[in-house]
């Protein structure tokens, strides 16, 4: 038996914690840019299966070049996603991708874009420090220290 008559709105779900809203942030930051140095690598690294019904289409006409060419495409397409290495970091950046549809479902638009993007910015530079082995500068440590303090002060104007 419902404790509210039928003419009674429901009430409404109580919001998730800011610890909730910060791990969600942190997520999406960290499966967008954490996997994009290591997608990279895979790309680059990466050397296509010859296939050898591609060799026997006549490039010639305008059909057969377009014909090649979506096919060269397929099958680059399949051979990346059968590699693990370009395969596992492009997954989890796509469930990044379903975190952050979910997050501006529920939290405040003007604050989860720019955070999210801007913590993509600092997980990608630590990405690349840690799949590249590039140095991080002092310049970019302090282009990195910018980016938080600026987090902050979107976060400090929306609870004023």
């Amino acid at each position: 038996m419902s404790t509210t008559s039928p003419s009674e709105p429901p009430s409404p779900s109580p919001s998730p914690s800011i610890i909730n809203w910060t791990l969600g942030f942190l997520l999406v930051g960290l499966a967008w840019g954490l996997t994009t140095p290591f997608i990279r690598r895979a790309a680059v690294n990466f050397h296509p299966t010859p296939h050898s019904s591609l060799s026997r289409i006549d490039t010639s006409t305008k059909m057969g070049w377009v014909k090649f060419r979506v096919l060269k495409g397929f099958f680059t397409v399949v051979d990346l996603l059968r590699s693990p290495s370009y395969a596992v970091p492009l997954v989890i950046n796509l469930t990044g991708s379903v975190w952050f549809f979910l997050l501006i479902g529920k939290a405040e638009l003007s604050l989860t874009v720019p955070i999210t993007n801007s913590l993509a910015f600092l997980f990608t530079v630590l990405g690349e420090w840690w799949a590249e082995g590039k140095v991080i500068s002092r310049d970019t440590w302090i282009g990195m220290a910018f980016v938080l303090g600026g987090i902050a002060l979107c976060v400090q104007s929306k609870n004023t």
